[in-house]
């Protein structure tokens, strides 16, 4: 009995111990979710998640204990993720469309449970933040498709705001009527001109007329509304459920991975890169060069002999100059170094514009 009573006033004194660092814990987490709303970045982080069990296993020596331990990590994470939450539910994230759009889907994904704000475009969404009305914006940057979307493109050149997190969506295109509507009744497609593009192939083959609308939630509201069986809309499931209609056909998309990468903007510039996924860290900037020979390929030049390698490059026109262009550079690398820092201000000194869009993992 003597046993018995000194391991379990053992195990009192552990548990005191263990309770002081699970508060000291949840107070950092505490800190963490709250730098998180202030930077737009999503409460769950996977890939973390799976390093910090990976890593932290180790310091268990007993194997017939590693698998509990893992099993109380996996525990520990979820509460801290629950605390996070907690301040992540108050945040406002704006998006161009109404309820159902892919933005709007995006958003859920990134922020369970937050607020999110419809806007009536891309436009209105990143100036509500720039505004201080919403937290974030969650706006689509490129369809693997479609291409880049020009007018986000030119937020990021004109606007004040920075990007902190890049998530791709897979996009799966279906065709939604409304009871009784069916592919051959069907005569009208409305959608997104992004959705239309994507299923340009669909759309041609079955001899439907287009329409454009402001999103994809927008064109199945006006699908509802008509309630006629000649007119369809191309939309997700989500947005079928939301709406109450029904769906017609599945991916029709292109053949191959359809794919649109939304970027969430903040006012506050994240410069906290996991030292541990150095190999994962992108950056986006923006600029414009000097009108002589050879500008163009210094600036590429100086990016390269940094180190950094260039994923993507795009040139959109000057709205304000005619035939003149700004370039877009998405790299791979940390660029929150002393080398980073170095050839930003190279950069600067060889271009006539440059901005740090931002930098994520």
């Amino acid at each position: 009995m003597s046993d018995l009573k000194a391991n379990r006033d053992r195990i009192q004194e552990i548990d005191r111990q263990m309770a002081a660092l699970f508060e000291e814990r949840m107070k950092a987490a505490k800190e963490i979710g709250i730098y998180k709303q202030e930077h737009g970045l999503s409460v769950r982080d996977k890939a973390r998640e799976a390093d910090l069990i990976d890593r932290n296993k180790e310091y268990i020596e007993d194997d017939d204990i590693r698998s509990y331990y893992i099993r109380f990590l996996k525990q520990t994470i979820e509460l801290s993720v629950a605390l996070q939450e907690k301040f992540a539910n108050g945040i406002k994230i704006a998006y161009g469309g109404v309820e159902g759009a892919y933005a709007y889907i995006a958003a859920r994904h990134m922020f369970p449970g937050a607020n999110y704000i419809a806007k009536p475009d891309h436009t209105e969404a990143y100036k509500s933040v720039e505004n201080g009305e919403c937290d974030c914006a969650v706006l689509p940057i490129e369809n693997s498709f479609a291409g880049e979307v020009g007018t986000v493109m030119d937020l990021m050149y004109t606007g004040s705001l920075f990007i902190n997190q890049v998530y791709d969506m897979p996009i799966r295109h279906r065709l939604l009527g409304v009871k009784g509507c069916s592919a051959d009744t069907i005569k009208t497609v409305i959608s997104h001109p992004q959705a239309l593009a994507q299923c340009s192939g669909y759309v041609s083959k079955m001899g439907f007329e287009t329409e454009s609308a402001k999103s994809t939630s927008a064109a199945a509201e006006k699908v509802k509304t008509l309630n006629d069986t000649t007119v369809a809309a191309i939309g997700s499931d989500e947005t079928a459920e939301l709406f109450g209609l029904e769906v017609i056909n599945s991916d029709i998309q292109r053949p191959g991975e359809n794919t649109t990468r939304f970027a969430v903007f903040s006012r506050v510039q994240n410069k906290t890169v996991d030292t541990r996924r150095l190999e994962d860290a992108k950056f986006i900037l923006v600029f414009t060069t000097k009108n002589e020979a050879g500008a163009l390929a210094s600036m590429l030049s100086t990016i390269g002999s940094h180190g950094y390698n260039m994923r993507n490059l795009k040139s959109r026109p000057l709205k304000s100059l005619p035939w003149n262009y700004y370039f877009y550079v998405e790299g791979e690398g940390n660029i929150h170094t002393k080398n980073g820092m170095d050839m930003m201000h190279e950069l600067s000194v060889l271009g006539a514009d440059i901005k740090l869009v931002g930098s994520y993992v």
